[in-house]
């Protein structure tokens, strides 16, 4: 009897400290992208020339602009192409625009297609437009070049020109192919979400003044997934502070550039 219990005894240790490196194992598990190499993918899905949020927001107030009279029986819509159209009350229209450049040593190009619909008040003067985005695009900058496709739905309110500012709410969502510069210069799929809050832009003007958002980047690479989230608030002066765990970033919203404070 004394041998049997013996015999038990061993199989018994051999599975506890085989649950027990495992369990070490998976707790020591590294993502397979660092922290500023998600930080990169983060800021061009915020900054003008990587067709990030603040490129559509741009693009969405510009157009709002337009909307100030209701007396020719509409509102000049697509203020960012040199053809002139005109929306009514309660319709929905389509167009579309592309741009490309070179700014701050990353080229991009890009393509968006909108569907606005034109929401008014009981007097007929428009108050809010609500913007339905799919784009494609790509960039190339020193530290990542990505090659991204995805949507975005934007309702921009305070096109009442007796309001004093226009405010945007809505979402942001890209996925795509990417490469890092920097780092273990990791390679892979990427998919970054953004959820944007109060959203102010000031008249005149469509650059943001001030606002917040939530941010997640996720995606694999050739080592495997990774995942990270933060913050952002948005200071005017085309600057935003991305605070990633408990790392604090100042990005510039037009050129993609940021500091690590």
């Amino acid at each position: 009897m004394k041998a049997l219990k013996f015999t038990l005894i061993i199989p018994l240790l051999i599975f506890a400290v085989s649950c027990k490196k495992s369990g070490t194992s998976d707790n020591n598990t590294k993502s397979a992208v660092t922290s500023d190499e998600a930080v990169d993918m983060a800021v061009g899905a915020i900054s003008v020339n990587s067709f990030g949020f603040a490129s559509v927001a741009d693009n969405v107030g510009a157009n709002a602009q337009t909307f100030n009279s209701i007396s020719t029986g509409g509102q000049a819509v697509n203020s960012t192409s040199t053809n002139s159209a005109h929306q009514a009350c309660g319709t929905t229209i389509a167009d579309s625009i592309d741009f490309s450049g070179n700014t701050a040593s990353v080229t991009y190009s890009s393509f968006y297609k909108f569907s606005r619909t034109l929401n008014c008040n009981t007097n007929n003067v428009p108050d809010n437009l609500i913007n339905a985005i799919t784009f494609k695009g790509s960039f190339d900058g020193p530290r990542l070049s990505s090659n991204d496709s995805g949507t975005s739905n934007i309702t921009i309110a305070g096109l009442a020109p007796s309001a004093a500012s226009y405010t945007v709410n809505g979402t942001y969502s890209r996925k795509g192919a990417f490469t890092s510069k920097v780092g273990n210069k990791a390679s892979g799929s990427s998919d970054v979400e953004i959820v944007a809050t109060n959203i102010v832009l000031n008249k005149p003007g469509s650059a943001i003044a001030s606002g917040t958002a939530t941010i997640t980047i996720s995606g694999t690479a050739h080592s495997g997934t990774f995942s990270f989230a933060g913050t952002l608030v948005f200071n005017g002066n085309n600057k935003a502070t991305l605070t990633v765990g408990t790392t604090v970033y100042i990005v510039n919203l037009l050129t993609g550039s940021y500091t690590k404070q």
